[in-house]
C-alpha cells in the first residue's frame, strides 16, 4: 500500500467511511458524492494505479473484483440493472490514483427515473 493514497488509508481504517462489503482482497465503500441512488466504490486492497497497471500476478484481484460486483448486484431489486465505471488515467477523469470501479444502480438512465 501507498502511504499517501487516500484509498489505502481507508483500507487501513485510518480514515472513517461507510463500508458496504469486504473480503480478503476487496473493500466496497459508499461514494461520498453519489451520482445514483446506489453508488459504491469497489477497491482492491492492493495498491494498483489503474487497470493498465494490472500484472499477471494480479489476476486473482481482478477476478475478486468481478465476483464482488456480482455479489453487489444480487442485492439489488433488479440484479441485471447496474453500471460499472472505471476512469483510467488523469485524461479520463481519474482523480484518485488507486484503481477502483464505480458501481451505480437504482436509476433508469434511459428514462431518467429513480
Amino acid at each position: 500500500m501507498e502511504n499517501n493514497c487516500i484509498f489505502c488509508k481507508i483500507i487501513r481504517k485510518e480514515i472513517p467511511t461507510t463500508v458496504v462489503k469486504e473480503n480478503e482482497h476487496i473493500l466496497v465503500i459508499k461514494d461520498i458524492h453519489p451520482k445514483a441512488p446506489v453508488h459504491y466504490l469497489v477497491l482492491p486492497k492492493k495498491h494498483i494505479i489503474h487497470m493498465g497497471e494490472i500484472s499477471n500476478d494480479d489476476q486473482l484481484i481482478a477476478w475478486e473484483m468481478f465476483k464482488m460486483i456480482k455479489e453487489l448486484a444480487s442485492d439489488l431489486q433488479d440484479p441485471k440493472a447496474f453500471n460499472i465505471i472505471s476512469n483510467n488515467g488523469a485524461a479520463s477523469g481519474q482523480s484518485v490514483f488507486h484503481m477502483h470501479w464505480h458501481f451505480l444502480a437504482g436509476r433508469d438512465i434511459f428514462q431518467g427515473k429513480f
